[in-house]
């Protein structure tokens, strides 16, 4: 092993908590530990010879991505073939792959993991899963998920691409009447997927019934050949993801079996009939599985960015602070740690939102399961709002620490330019935010008025507005975690209230109720927002409790200094909301910068520590500055030299085009 830098160790030794015990904490428990490790192993256990991506074209990328995705995606199925990985724990498939992949650009066989299959799990009969899920477990059909269109993306009523059943062959005529009904963006199907679930408006017996999902055969299983009637590719560079291969796709009267149709939910009889699903959003499942992945994606991404930049800032050293003495770690200086220690925070505030999440999908799934579909606007609107606000969160948080990198982290080899690149796209891909935030608003107007008019009982993760809104706002501020949790479900509850005020008052002053909730629109967004504030800040909160339990003594200290971390940073962020809702006063807030510096100088002898703890190997890092042995300079110089440029000390442009020039001759 090299040798690790200096600075690096003295960092570890400052330690004051075990790296191992936290470890052990974000992953759930030693059993999940051993588990993670062992399945990174294999994960790993093949390397490549590495030509860096950024000097490869466009189809050079796709086809490397092929090349390692299928001996990455044959080592799942290893795990899969030795029971390591099943169905039945098909979260933990996702993560295994999110978090071990080597693969910085993303991968063209992603989507059939993250959608493809969950689409059949979430919205296939008995029957055709049986047909269809062990086929696509063992990727003897790699597939896709085709919703967005050239012309329509969130909108999904608005989607073009139709299917229209015969009922004479007992089939469903696939077509793409205009250039804006192509679909458009999705992962893997330029060149890889086979199959794909298309979303199309259903017409049957000449009447429409809306969007439904269909399992459609793209391309010959042997030739790869599209399809007669079939015309897909690649859509081309876009800013990152480029080893993904989203393609295009459109349909000339292309036809399928009546059964690919996906019917768990709603069904097509042989005749014709539509037999009506329960309840519409059940077809929705798939996406919010896609929403919880998002969230857990986010916090990934965010913990490889704070591990880089904190690792980084350790070993960089810039100017003296006191004559006489040495250049000062970067990590030193209190407003680089106001850019890094916020990050670590939120990655852990995340982590924990997105277990909520999961327990929240699954608890309503069973209940689904049952007949119970109460608790579904709940589901959805959780799952949009925390999609919309991790995503949002870890593009700005990723680039502040590219930021905090100086000109190093602007290199590509520091990918922490990629990284952002990967997670700003989440902030539009399976649902825009602004949008995600309007369709929770729209949940939150509809809960504003049961408690408007009281009834008592609302579910669990708005149970806070029947509490919040009769609550009495304290005269005297007290810096507490528990008073910042309050005051945001208080700026929530008032901002709803104002909302739902406002939209009143519009309608009794002539305008339609469409007009007056686009004219309250950013209050809307910003509402829900408030209220997404309100569920990490409480699951944070709440999980520090439980936890405080179950954790040793040193440890319970540092948590307890990243949720308050966590908590000060957005009530100084949200100052102006805190100010208008709540009778927080200048005094207040000078008090919790106070609070908020303090908190940064405790946690400032712990920050290397906090990053190894979430464990991520050198491999799947993958950065220049953010190895585990500090190697910032050597590794940049390797790095530096693989340009094809450094292949030969004069390019032939210096004798044909510079010399020339150089010399009046040109």
């Amino acid at each position: 092993m090299k040798k690790v830098n200096q600075d690096l160790l003295n960092e570890r030794r400052k330690c004051t908590f075990d790296i191992g015990e936290l470890t052990t904490l974000i992953d759930g428990g030693p059993e999940k530990t051993r588990d993670r490790k062992e399945k990174e192993e294999i994960m790993l256990s093949k390397t490549f010879d590495r030509v860096p991506e950024e000097y490869l074209s466009h189809k050079e990328k796709f086809e490397n991505a092929i090349k390692q995705s299928v001996i990455i995606f044959s080592l799942v199925r290893r795990l899969q073939k030795e029971g390591k990985t099943t169905i039945s724990n098909y979260r933990d498939v996702i993560s295994n792959l999110l978090r071990s992949t080597t693969l910085r650009d993303g991968s063209p066989l992603g989507l059939h993991y993250i959608m493809f299959m969950p689409a059949i799990i979430n919205q296939a009969n008995d029957e055709q899963q049986a047909q269809w899920l062990e086929r696509a477990w063992n990727c003897n059909i790699i597939g896709s998920y085709a919703q967005t269109e050239l012309g329509h993306g969130t909108f999904i009523r608005g989607l073009e691409t139709t299917a229209t059943y015969d009922a004479s062959t007992k089939e469903f005529v696939l077509h793409s009447p205009t250039l804006t009904s192509y679909k458009w963006w999705p992962g893997g199907l330029g060149q890889a997927a086979n199959y794909c679930i298309v979303v199309a408006q259903l017409y049957t017996n000449g009447k429409c019934y809306g969007v439904h999902s269909f399992v459609v055969q793209v391309r010959d299983e042997e030739t790869h050949e599209p399809l007669p009637g079939i015309k897909v590719g690649d859509i081309g560079v876009k800013f990152a993801l480029n080893s993904v291969n989203n393609g295009f796709l459109g349909f000339d009267n292309f036809r399928i079996p009546r059964n690919q149709m996906l019917m768990k939910h709603a069904q097509v009889l042989e005749d014709g009939t539509y037999v009506k699903s329960r309840n519409s959003k059940l077809n929705y499942g798939a996406m919010v599985f896609v929403r919880v992945v998002i969230v857990f994606d986010m916090v990934n991404y965010l913990s490889k960015a704070s591990i880089i930049a904190v690792r980084y800032s350790a070993v960089r050293r810039q100017s003296q602070r006191k004559s006489g003495e040495p250049e000062s770690q970067i990590l030193d200086y209190l407003t680089q740690q106001n850019k890094l220690f916020i990050a670590i925070a939120a990655s852990h505030a995340l982590r924990i939102s997105a277990n909520k999440l999961w327990d929240t999908f699954n608890t309503i799934n069973t209940e689904l399961l049952g007949g119970n579909l109460d608790r579904l606007p709940e589901l959805h609107a959780l799952a949009c709002c925390l999609k919309a606000v991790s995503t949002s969160d870890t593009a700005s948080f990723v680039e502040r620490c590219r930021l905090a990198c100086g000109g190093h982290g602007y290199m590509l080899s520091s990918n922490l330019p990629l990284t952002y690149g990967l997670v700003t796209a989440a902030c539009t891909y399976e649902g825009e935010n602004t949008v995600l935030l309007l369709q929770t608003a729209r949940f939150l107007a509809k809960t504003w008025q049961q408690v408007a008019s009281g009834e008592s009982k609302l579910t669990p993760t708005v149970e806070y507005l029947k509490t919040a809104s009769s609550k009495n706002i304290p005269e005297k501020w007290v810096n507490s975690v528990e008073n910042i949790v309050n005051a945001f479900q208080i700026i929530s509850v008032r901002k709803i209230s104002s909302c739902m005020e406002n939209m009143q008052r519009r309608v009794s002053s002539g305008s339609s109720f469409e007009d007056a909730w686009n004219m309250s629109s950013i209050q809307l967004t910003s509402s829900a927002e408030a209220h997404c504030r309100v569920i990490i800040l409480m699951s944070f909160y709440e999980e520090m409790q439980t936890c405080a339990k179950n954790v040793s003594p040193e440890l319970r200290i540092v948590l307890n200094q990243l949720m308050e971390l966590y908590s000060v940073y957005w009530a100084l962020e949200k100052l102006s909301d805190l100010m208008q809702y709540t009778l927080v006063t200048s005094e207040d807030v000078e008090s919790l910068q106070a609070w908020y510096e303090d908190t940064l100088r405790k946690l400032r002898p712990n920050a290397v520590g906090l990053v190894d703890a979430f464990d991520i190997r050198d491999e799947v890092l993958q950065s220049t500055l953010g190895s585990y042995d500090g190697r910032v300079y050597e590794r940049l110089m390797e790095e530096a030299l693989k340009s094809p440029l450094n292949a030969e000390t004069v390019n032939y442009t210096f004798h044909k085009y510079l010399k020339p020039f150089m010399q009046g001759k040109l």
